[in-house]
């Protein structure tokens, strides 16, 4: 009986037939985990080296947000300074907890819920600063919400903690402007909190201010907020 020809010869290497479809496996398992893989392989692989983002939910009963009014004008010395506090927000900051990007931070303050805390001032004059602030100075049935949503974050990771800049874009007073609050950031176990303090120009937002004793008193132009705010992993 005749024997059988081989199918083809490589370098000298006989190769049957049955050898041809583990060559044709190879070579496509060859292109499948080379570089030339397709954009949508190439898009997966890529996607799942992105860092993981966590996600917090602001809690106002444990956090505190106040704005520093200081007095101004020819009889600064009779006036009094205000220490404002926002009693009602919400909203929510999300990072990595490896990596300063992806980071964002949204959050809304209800203007009425802002007061007078300051213990220099009497319940009935607090009650009528609060009064001020809802009819005059932040016109809260009007311009019920305070809000800022972040655009850009930017700074560094040292020791655990995130000192960042927190570029966004803050809406007070129906106005908007774009405004960067810088802020340390750490993380334990499903606790965040962000501590910091920024100014504003409250002649930039159209906000006015009561003054007294004839408008020898003032308050000035400049606000400064600090913030110590904690939010709860969702």
């Amino acid at each position: 009986m005749r024997p059988s020809r081989p199918f083809f010869n490589l370098g000298g290497t006989v190769v049957k037939f049955f050898a041809f479809p583990l060559i044709l496996v190879v070579a496509y398992a060859g292109l499948f985990f080379s570089g030339n893989t397709s954009p949508a392989i190439q898009s997966l692989n890529k996607n799942s080296l992105l860092p993981v983002t966590v996600r917090y939910r602001l809690v106002p009963s444990e956090s505190k947000f106040i704005v520093h009014a200081d007095r101004t004008g020819l009889a600064w010395f009779k006036g009094k300074s205000h220490l404002i506090a926002a009693r009602d927000f919400s909203g929510e900051a999300s990072l990595s907890l490896d990596a300063l990007n992806p980071a964002s931070l949204d959050m809304t303050i209800k203007a009425a819920s802002l007061e007078e805390t300051s213990s220099v001032f009497t319940a009935p004059q607090k009650a009528t600063i609060k009064k001020e602030l809802e009819t005059i100075v932040l016109e809260t049935a009007k311009y019920p919400d305070i809000t800022f949503k972040s655009t850009d974050v930017t700074g560094t990771i040292k020791n655990g903690a995130f000192d960042v800049k927190i570029g966004g874009n803050m809406t007070l007073h129906g106005v908007t402007q774009h405004v960067v609050i810088p802020a340390t950031v750490t993380v334990s176990g499903d606790t965040l909190r962000a501590a910091g303090e920024f100014s504003l120009d409250r002649k930039k937002f159209n906000v006015n201010a009561t003054n007294a004793f004839k408008g020898l008193v003032k308050v000035k132009h400049k606000l400064r907020f600090t913030f110590d705010i904690i939010g709860k992993r969702i």
